[in-house]
């Protein structure tokens, strides 16, 4: 089985004061727990990229980008690359992630090249995928992730550059999370949809994300092929997105 990956999404949430002290007390938390059979990654926003950094140190925490662009550099007013990313000293980026998709009308072929990115600078690309509502309501579930699965991924994908985070988009933020048996289908799905498309795909990390807490983290967790989470609102608080990573063991 591979090591669980609990992967916190700050989103657009966070000034110096808090965000440095939020990763202050996961770094405390991580190295006073003497190597956790977890691995813990935060994804702060790109202002508190560095400072985030340096408070983390040597902690074992982890520290990963929000977004890249696709290309190295060049006017592209706003916006951040992989090797930026790299520069700072990250070791991951989430591309492609529901709300990207829609709030900024990405699509599978946008997502690849993001990934593909990520890889040419040495990062891990967390790609994200998942289904609306009314998609899961037409039976269309499995089919549109197997979609965005294909359209998304780079060529190079491997168990080591790559992780997989199923969000099904109408689950973010919004309290409500699939059955046990709904997570279970979709992971088994995206673990056999990756046959063919990437190397070691038995042992690629799947994630999942929407609506994580801790009280339902060791359920969730404990699904087969889930080997981690991808954690918005409860990683803004340490006791709970601490909580949600213990479950993980």
């Amino acid at each position: 089985m591979p090591r669980m990956l609990i992967a916190g999404n700050w989103k657009m949430n966070g000034l110096s004061a808090d965000g440095t002290a939020l990763a202050r007390d996961l770094a405390e938390r991580y190295r006073g727990a003497g190597g956790p059979g977890f691995d813990l990654l935060v994804c702060p926003p790109a202002t508190l990229i560095a400072p985030v950094g340096h408070v983390l140190g040597d902690s074992g925490v982890m520290l990963g980008g929000q977004d890249c662009h696709a290309e190295p550099k060049g006017a592209h007013t706003g916006d951040i690359s992989a090797e930026m990313l790299a520069d700072l000293g990250c070791g991951h980026v989430i591309v492609g992630h529901s709300e990207r998709r829609q709030d900024h009308a990405e699509g599978d072929a946008t997502v690849k090249a993001k990934a593909g990115a990520a890889h040419r600078a040495g990062l891990t690309a967390i790609v994200c995928i998942g289904e609306t509502e009314e998609e899961r309501d037409a039976g269309k579930a499995l089919a549109v992730c197997a979609s965005q699965l294909a359209g998304s991924l780079p060529e190079g994908a491997t168990a080591t550059n790559t992780v997989i985070a199923y969000e099904p988009v109408w689950a973010i933020g919004t309290g409500r999370t699939p059955t046990v048996g709904d997570v279970a289908e979709m992971h088994a799905h995206i673990r056999r949809e990756l046959e063919g498309r990437i190397s070691d795909p038995a042992v690629v990390r799947l994630l999942y994300g929407g609506s994580v807490k801790p009280g339902n983290a060791a359920e969730l967790l404990g699904v087969d092929h889930v080997n981690g989470a991808l954690v918005g609102g409860a990683s803004l608080k340490a006791d709970d997105f601490w909580a949600i990573a213990e479950a993980a063991g």
